[in-house]
């Protein structure tokens, strides 16, 4: 893999780092407002069925350079999705890898210097939606959507997506009728946009033709066959019906 702070900051410099789990913080009002700011710029707090003072006071707590959030996303055969908040520089970067504990994390998407995404497309992350049993960390459907919402740069995400973050933010305080904001936040990361993906039959992977993304090459492609094999199941990397 691919890994230096050029890209995004290796995972394992975070343990040197003030990392704190982020998972207390996702119940503060305003955090979907905070997390999502960049997908909706000029966008109210409102929208979100929040107040504006706590979702400035969120971005600050999200941008502490003395406490970095990290949420963990399980996902099936002992892989995570990992979200790491870096405010040790002169501005905040999100990070996202992909994890497992016998092999070399992956990156995905990183909002660093070099904008490093999209990392994820529809139909994989349609798939991770549901947390595997007796996993520990973000297991809710609608929680996982929205926190992995920034990886995401489809272009061709389906109208059953628009619905499904709908429903999402709806979950967490939104009003009724905010298919308008779930197309917003699916329009991608300003860094990358939504991009074209296709589906590689042989390598049995999603290949993004976005100029920033690291997905431009098969996923997992650096793994063990066995290991690939498990990325391929928790993925879901299933050719699309035609």
């Amino acid at each position: 893999m691919r890994q230096n702070r050029g890209m995004a900051m290796a995972r394992h410099w975070y343990s040197s780092a003030p990392v704190v789990e982020g998972l207390p913080l996702l119940g503060e009002p305003g955090f979907w407002a905070a997390h999502l700011v960049d997908l909706c710029e000029g966008v109210p707090p409102e929208v979100f069925g929040v107040d504006a003072g706590d979702a400035g006071a969120m971005v600050e707590r999200l941008h502490d350079k003395w406490a970095w959030p990290m949420f963990t996303v399980p996902l099936t055969g002992g892989f995570s999705i990992v979200v790491h908040y870096n405010s040790g520089e002169e501005y905040t970067v999100m990070d996202y890898f992909l994890v497992h504990p016998g092999s070399s994390d992956t990156v995905l998407a990183s909002t660093d210097q070099d904008r490093t995404g999209p990392g994820l497309c529809w139909p994989e992350l349609s798939a991770i939606l549901p947390a595997p049993d007796g996993a520990v960390g973000v297991t809710d459907r609608h929680v996982r959507l929205l926190l992995l919402l920034p990886v995401l740069g489809d272009c061709a995400a389906p109208a059953e997506a628009v619905a499904a973050v709908a429903e999402a933010l709806i979950a967490h305080g939104a009003p009724d009728g905010c298919e308008p904001l779930a197309r917003r936040l699916l329009g991608g990361h300003p860094m990358w946009g939504a991009q074209s993906w296709s589906f590689d039959a042989d390598e049995r992977s999603w290949i993004c033709d976005g100029e920033h993304s690291l997905r431009r090459t098969p996923l997992g492609d650096h793994l063990p066959q066995h290991r690939r094999a498990a990325l391929e199941a928790c993925l879901n990397a299933a050719e699309p019906d035609s």
